[in-house]
């Protein structure tokens, strides 16, 4: 027999890693394909503004609580019972997100939170509202994808997730390819049909490739003692599901700021290109969060699972560093996302500001990873907490001076959110790690 040393070693963790990488490589790759058809069809400023400002990071904070469902349903799912119960929150929770969405895109609350509250550029207020009201089964079926991807990693299905997103991009990329063709449509609609389309159909093919986990696997898995209840699962679920929504609070408010700075309009079209960007290099990372919480409960794990992140995260700033200090980036901006000059030497800059990220986002699932497999859940949202002091206390005191271009203020609070959150996730975390090490010592 192998020892279990072999068993867990960083080619048996890149298996489980990768088709989860490939799969947020693919999601990440989804954000720039919208910007660069909306960036060539009519009004790209006002539409990219519209869907970057208002549509995004709305929908986003709606989808909060049930985000972490990925996570819950890899380290819950271990035998039917607890399959079920977690099922039973899921649908719950998305039939009252749904209805909270429907409140939110079809009532004069939509003015009051765009106008008041996010101070958006009054321009960017009708567009945005028909494309949020296209997005209205995004909750529904965001967490029925999730939980049922997360079933997929538990039973080592991996690959079925990237599979999906794949599914995902070709139903988006079909939908933009008609959009664009015709040409007349508003970008804005363009994108939140396509966006709408991928999501439902991966949501779909989750539904049917889940099915034989079930029926062979998590059926006949092992009932576990002691079983799950409602008051275990509140305990697990509420602290991440605080992370979720504390994370993505971050969007409107980053929106809200940039509304109220130097070059507004100019500042809300161009975040949602460099974030989409950004986003690909943190995918990798963000991938490797499932993987620990799959595989860290495994013996002789943890010196394997801690090399491996730090040789991804050498390779991200490596990758990220010459795609920055080269042409890539700007014929990135320029050429395949079609932004003006100006627009691209601004997205340029900003994506300079975010060096540090993808490597902070990959120790962070290191640590999150640890911290789920010691169930001291409690400690992520403080971290979240962390994230978004800092990065108000950066946008209050880019308002204030009133100068300071939105963009550029928006990406350096981003990034030292991130390296206050990950050292917050660091000292939460010394006990447990302390622990795994001396376990597989």
């Amino acid at each position: 027999m192998k020892d279990q040393t072999e068993q867990l070693s960083l080619q048996r963790i890149f298996k489980t890693w990768w088709p989860l990488a490939a799969s947020w490589l693919l999601m990440g790759i989804e954000s720039p394909v919208l910007s660069a058809v909306m960036a060539r069809l009519p009004d790209a400023e006002i539409n990219l503004a519209a869907y970057g400002g208002i549509v995004f990071p709305i929908m986003l904070l709606i989808e909060a609580p049930i985000i972490m469902l990925l996570s819950a349903s890899t380290a819950l799912c271990v035998d039917w019972p607890s399959y079920r119960k977690v099922h039973r929150f899921m649908l719950y929770s998305s039939v009252f997100l749904t209805i909270a969405y429907i409140l939110t895109a079809f009532t004069p609350f939509y003015y009051f939170l765009t106008e008041d509250v996010i101070g958006a550029p009054q321009e960017i207020i009708e567009p945005a509202r028909i494309g949020f009201m296209i997005m209205t089964p995004w909750p529904l079926s965001i967490a029925f994808r999730r939980f049922q991807q997360g079933v997929m990693i538990r039973f080592n299905q991996s690959k079925a997730v990237g599979a999906g997103t794949m599914v995902r991009l070709i139903a988006d990329v079909v939908v933009l390819t008609i959009g664009y063709l015709i040409g007349s449509i508003p970008g804005v609609i363009v994108a939140t049909s396509a966006q709408i389309s991928g999501v439902i159909c991966e949501a779909v093919y989750a539904g049917i490739r889940v099915r034989p986990i079930l029926r062979e696997n998590l059926k006949r898995a092992p009932i576990v003692e002691p079983p799950l209840t409602w008051g275990g699962f509140a305990r697990f679920y509420i602290p991440l599901s605080l992370t979720s929504f504390i994370s993505l609070t971050w969007q409107p408010i980053g929106s809200a700021a940039m509304s109220r700075m130097s070059m507004p309009l100019p500042s809300l079209a161009v975040w949602p290109v460099v974030s989409g960007l950004i986003f690909i290099f943190r995918g990798v990372g963000m991938a490797y969060n499932e993987t620990v919480v799959a595989l860290l409960d495994r013996p002789r794990s943890f010196y394997g699972l801690r090399k491996f992140s730090g040789i991804m995260m050498g390779g991200i700033s490596i990758i990220y560093i010459l795609f920055a200090a080269t042409p890539i980036a700007y014929v990135w901006f320029a050429d395949l996302t079609a932004l003006s000059p100006a627009l691209a030497r601004m997205a340029t800059t900003a994506f300079w500001l975010s060096l540090p990220v993808p490597a902070l986002t990959a120790l962070q699932s290191w640590y999150q990873g640890a911290i789920v497999h010691g169930k001291k859940t409690r400690a992520i949202p403080e971290a979240m907490v962390m994230f978004l002091v800092t990065a108000v206390i950066i946008l209050a005191l880019g308002v204030y001076s009133e100068d300071w271009i939105g963009l550029y203020v928006g990406t350096v609070a981003f990034t030292f959110a991130n390296i206050s959150q990950t050292s917050w996730l660091w000292l939460r975390s010394r006990n447990i790690l302390h622990h795994l090490a001396s376990r597989d010592a």
